[in-house]
């Protein structure tokens, strides 16, 4: 089971209409209620006070869609996580939304014990204030709940993992005809660089869409980065598909490996081209090798993940059996490639499979033509 912004978004939703919450904190005064909702991943919009002030003032605020969602990836079943960690300094609505989400249901606070390591020693001392997602085991709606933790349990909060990005040069200038949001493109490239290390580390080779490799990505070309294919028509398992390689020259990211086989066919899009990018696969699908393990990806803001399953469950697109992989889950494979030196013989299909969601809502895949 995994948790979204929407199922965050419906349940904030459902709590008790013009009801003030109280802080998981007791120490703190502020109360927090929940006021209206944009669409189906937010933004929320909540009012805060405090009670003891003699005006009472109540003041807006927004919980944006990108914060609902960070909280969203960093859950994970009957396991504690500290809102203030994974928010850290870029929100100072972080407790607004701990607050309500605490009240929801399937939510509840916990005070896990800290471990903290000495030379060789470890102590476990009083920890942080942590939510708790049980989905489960559910809690009367409106109510703050505490979850008894078992003597002993405690949490090693282990340094997250920055991904640093490298100078991408786009030049301010381009030609009339090209219309480009500049950070939409060098999103969309981090990602392709991304994809482009994955790559090397497990042992593909990796095309990148022909017009994407003149930019420059740490002073060097992006085509000529190391494991980057030049030539499509080099590659035995289309050499023989013209029409093929013709269709494959725009697909932004296409993993070949030992000659034979095409682990992913992937497309890095935005939600307002996710049609354009399934329509490019769906072509290449049509008249490139038939090969029953392809894995045919669009990479998307973990925001956008609503918009890619539903354009992927259009019956033109059923072919494909689509599988999402947010940027979030690039980058976190990304890491433990580098981290853990991950290669080839350390990584099979099944472990890449986990970092990317089936987009079918069926089970049933529509033949391909």
């Amino acid at each position: 089971m995994r948790l979204t912004a929407s199922n965050i978004v419906k349940a904030i939703s459902n709590l008790p209409k013009n009801q003030w919450f109280e802080y998981v904190s007791a120490r703190t005064r502020t109360q927090v209620r929940f006021k209206s909702v944009a669409g189906p991943e937010g933004p929320i919009a909540v009012e805060r006070r405090n009670p003891n002030k003699k005006n009472g003032f109540a003041s807006s605020v927004t919980l944006s869609t990108s914060m609902i969602w960070r909280i969203a990836n960093a859950c994970m079943k009957n396991t504690p996580i500290n809102v203030d960690r994974v928010l850290g300094a870029s929100y100072n609505t972080r407790s607004l939304l701990e607050t309500l989400l605490a009240h929801t249901p399937e939510f509840y606070w916990c005070t896990p014990g800290r471990i903290e390591l000495n030379n060789n020693s470890q102590k476990i001392k009083p920890g942080h204030k942590h939510i708790l997602w049980m989905p489960d085991n559910p809690h009367t709606n409106g109510v703050l709940v505490e979850h008894k933790l078992i003597d002993n349990q405690a949490i090693s909060e282990i340094p997250s993992q920055s991904i640093f990005y490298e100078s991408l040069t786009i030049p301010d200038m381009l030609p009339p005809e090209i219309s480009i949001d500049v950070d939409v493109k060098r999103r969309h490239l981090q990602m392709q660089i991304l994809l482009i290390k994955i790559g090397l580390q497990l042992e593909f080779r990796t095309w990148i869409a022909h017009n994407d490799k003149g930019y420059e990505y740490a002073g060097k070309k992006i085509g000529e980065l190391e494991g980057v294919i030049a030539r499509l028509s080099d590659e035995k398992v289309v050499s023989s598909y013209q029409e093929g390689i013709d269709a494959a020259k725009l697909i932004d990211c296409i993993w070949f490996k030992n000659g034979k086989l095409m682990p992913a066919v992937i497309e890095v899009e935005h939600s307002t081209g996710v049609t354009s990018g399934l329509t490019r696969m769906k072509k290449f699908q049509d008249v490139g090798p038939h090969l029953a393990d392809i894995r045919w990806v669009i990479v998307a803001a973990d925001e956008d993940r609503a918009e890619v399953i539903r354009k992927a469950n259009a019956p033109q697109f059923r072919s494909l059996n689509t599988k999402y992989f947010s940027y979030s889950a690039v980058e976190e494979l990304y890491s433990l490639c580098m981290r853990r030196n991950l290669s080839k013989h350390a990584v099979n299909e099944e472990f890449l499979d986990c970092f990317m969601e089936p987009c079918l809502t069926s089970q049933t895949v529509s033949p391909m033509h």
